[in-house]
């Protein structure tokens, strides 16, 4: 599952997936190239299931960071909002998307982009059609 979002203050990209596996990995890889990811966070301890972080590295340039944590249904703290927003802001300046993913990417990976998006500008209480 692949959801990209932008900002529409500052244009900057955001690619929110589910943990991948070594089984759906190739096609996440093909999505993180079109997508320009330089930077993937993986928000959850990760299951045995999943990539291997070195390997993805090695074989995409991709960064992967571990040290942006938090429990399902809780708020980040301080420390991983700042870790975040300096990872984001590094990004927006070079033009380049952020893949961020906790185990199906629909709990804390979005609130790190929504921190994003209203730290650059979005009205927090802004709803879409």
């Amino acid at each position: 599952m692949f959801t990209i979002i932008q900002s529409p203050q500052t244009h900057q990209k955001f690619l929110l997936l589910d943990a991948p596996t070594k089984t759906t990995l190739p096609k996440y890889i093909e999505m993180f190239k079109q997508e320009q990811v330089s930077d993937l966070v993986c928000i959850c301890h990760r299951p045995d299931n999943v990539y291997d972080p070195q390997e993805l590295e090695q074989s995409t340039g991709i960064k992967v960071h571990e040290t942006i944590k938090f429990k399902d249904g809780s708020v980040p703290d301080q420390e991983a909002i700042d870790r975040w927003l300096e990872l984001s802001q590094r990004a927006k300046e070079q033009e380049t998307t952020i893949g961020a993913h906790c185990i199906a990417g629909i709990g804390r990976a979005p609130v790190l982009v929504a921190i994003s998006l209203i730290e650059g500008g979005m009205d927090p209480l802004v709803r879409t059609p």
